[in-house]
């Protein structure tokens, strides 16, 4: 069965429900964590029309999710943010304000409490989350050597607030669940050891009750297609940049 379409994500979110998870936004997540719980957060990269793809089928099934929008026009749509929201689901930033203003801690936090304010204007804005910037020398995160996001009113940012040795943590980064050797910065320090390649495999796992109990997903919906065209050119694009990333951008 092909991987990455939105038949086979609708097929992971029955499953998950079937198995009786219960399912948190990253702010519910942080005030008050439940037993056997599922944290969904989407990156939107690209593509927004796809996250709100994704916003809408977990309202039919009655659960949420976590969206972060980066400030670029490839991710800010401000009608997806909108529709989104109303549907229930958390939004968040996604910044990248030390590549955007390479490497400039003042300007970085400039940059980042303009952008923050911008999407506080339209939404609630409780959480925050790293984009890592692959091609980028810079890791955004190490503006919170200097500063604190919690002075601007942010509960929690994924990289800093989850134990990861008590939630396990999955990432389609590299369209696939186990990239963790073309990964740049989109890794967690954890004591578990499940691996799992595709979708597919995690939804076997579910099954025969060898999944963990607590997890974090972290998925990227322009990488998700029904469409084959779209569906085909995503993974050549992927494949590409796997490449260029394994060997000039992935620390060892």
């Amino acid at each position: 069965m092909t991987d990455f379409t939105i038949k086979t994500y609708r097929t992971l979110l029955e499953t998950l429900i079937w198995q009786s998870y219960n399912f948190q936004t990253f702010e519910q997540h942080l005030l008050e964590a439940k037993r056997k719980s599922i944290v969904l957060r989407h990156d939107v990269d690209l593509l927004p029309h796809n996250s709100l793809t994704f916003a809408k089928i977990q309202a039919e099934f009655g659960i949420k999710g976590s969206y972060y929008f980066r400030a670029v026009p490839e991710s800010w749509d401000v009608d997806c943010i909108h529709q989104i929201a109303d549907l229930g689901h958390e939004v968040g930033y996604h910044y990248e304000c030390l590549t955007t203003c390479k490497g400039n801690m003042e300007r970085g936090i400039r940059d980042f409490v303009k952008n923050l304010e911008a999407l506080r204007s339209l939404v609630p804005v409780a959480t925050i989350c790293m984009h890592g910037s692959p091609l980028s020398k810079y890791d955004s995160k190490d503006l919170w050597n200097t500063y604190d996001y919690k002075d601007y009113d942010i509960l929690g940012e994924p990289y800093f607030d989850v134990d990861y040795n008590s939630t396990f943590y999955l990432t389609d980064t590299g369209r696939k669940w186990d990239g963790h050797a073309t990964s740049v910065r989109d890794k967690v320090q954890t004591r578990f050891t499940e691996r799992f390649h595709t979708t597919h495999d995690i939804i076997r796992a579910l099954e025969a009750g060898l999944f963990p109990e607590n997890a974090m997903f972290t998925f990227h919906p322009q990488r998700w297609h029904n469409n084959p065209i779209g569906w085909g050119k995503e993974l050549v694009l992927q494949n590409i940049k796997n490449v260029v990333k394994q060997h000039f951008f992935v620390k060892a």
